[in-house]
């Protein structure tokens, strides 16, 4: 049994869950979106933290929940957030915040006119 604040890896990864549902403030199509994630994970790591860590936040972000617990509890993210992947640090400290819609759709989405 640990502290009240202590963040035990396990306790952290079992946790991980998808962020509520969101809203783009104009609608968006599924392209639209993918390129937003795209440019996010380009630039990401030049902010700070370990790439490894950003490369494990992506490939987290992009599974199921259950895959996502592996990565987070393998790589030593801590989810201090009941298992939001919203903010994140490393075991050194390094914070990683990432934004709703690389961690989900929003509610709003629509389809792209080409077929």
């Amino acid at each position: 049994m640990g502290c009240a604040g202590s963040k035990s890896k396990e306790k952290a990864g079992s946790q991980v869950r998808k962020p509520k549902p969101w809203k783009h403030p104009t609608p968006i199509t599924r392209g639209e979106l993918k390129k937003m994630r795209e440019e996010f994970w380009d630039t990401a790591p030049h902010y700070g933290g370990q790439r490894e860590i950003w490369d494990a936040l992506r490939v987290a972000a992009e599974g199921d929940p259950a895959f996502a617990e592996t990565i987070i509890e393998s790589a030593g993210i801590i989810l201090p957030n009941g298992g939001d992947l919203s903010t994140c640090y490393d075991e050194r400290g390094a914070k990683y915040d990432l934004p709703h819609y690389v961690l989900s759709d929003p509610v709003n989405l629509v389809k792209d006119d080409t077929h």
